[in-house]
């Protein structure tokens, strides 16, 4: 595996290796060893999650807050989607930045997410099922949210934002300035 550490600190690419022939294809998806080494820290996953979407279904921007914090290891299984990591860590040099990556079965890019980040994608394809493993158990209480289109962060999705289909807790989520602290 190639580990890519985006200009958010924390933040990784991880770019499989992937074995073809005639038969398909063979790729180790997810080691614990392999992956710590990689980003340079140990984390423990204990809940995976999934969630299968149409054309222009937009989830995001969500986290989770103080001692439920969550990292995420995130990777889609079929189709495609443009996935979106921002910062909200108070003290980090790059607060109110984003990354995004696409992310498809074809390309079995993955994406590290570490805890103080909101995270959000969209679909691009006709469908798309998304697989994350999170750090911590989810807790309703805990939740935070940031509005997709707050412009003061200026996240392209690459899509007609009209013709998003987003849930209607996340159109009323507040802007970042107004969002409920990570920690």
């Amino acid at each position: 595996m190639n580990f890519i550490e985006t200009k958010l600190k924390g933040c990784f690419i991880i770019e499989p290796k992937i074995i073809t022939d005639e038969r398909g294809y063979f790729m180790e998806s997810f080691n614990e060893n392999t992956f710590q080494n990689g980003i340079g820290k140990k984390i423990h996953f204990v809940q995976d999650n999934q969630s299968y979407s149409s054309k222009g279904v937009l989830r995001g921007l969500h986290y989770q807050t103080g001692v439920n914090a969550q990292a995420k290891l995130v990777r889609v299984l079929d189709g495609e989607v443009l996935d979106v990591a921002v910062d909200i860590r108070p003290e980090s040099e790059t607060f109110g930045k984003h990354e995004t990556l696409l992310l498809s079965a074809e390309n079995q890019k993955q994406f590290f997410i570490p805890r103080g980040f909101a995270h959000g994608f969209i679909v691009l394809s006709e469908t798309a099922t998304f697989f994350y493993k999170c750090d911590n158990f989810y807790n309703k209480e805990s939740e935070g949210g940031i509005l997709f289109n707050d412009v003061n962060l200026n996240i392209d999705w690459q899509f007609p934002i009209e013709k998003c289909i987003i849930s209607e807790k996340d159109q009323v989520l507040p802007e970042l300035k107004n969002a409920k602290k990570v920690w």
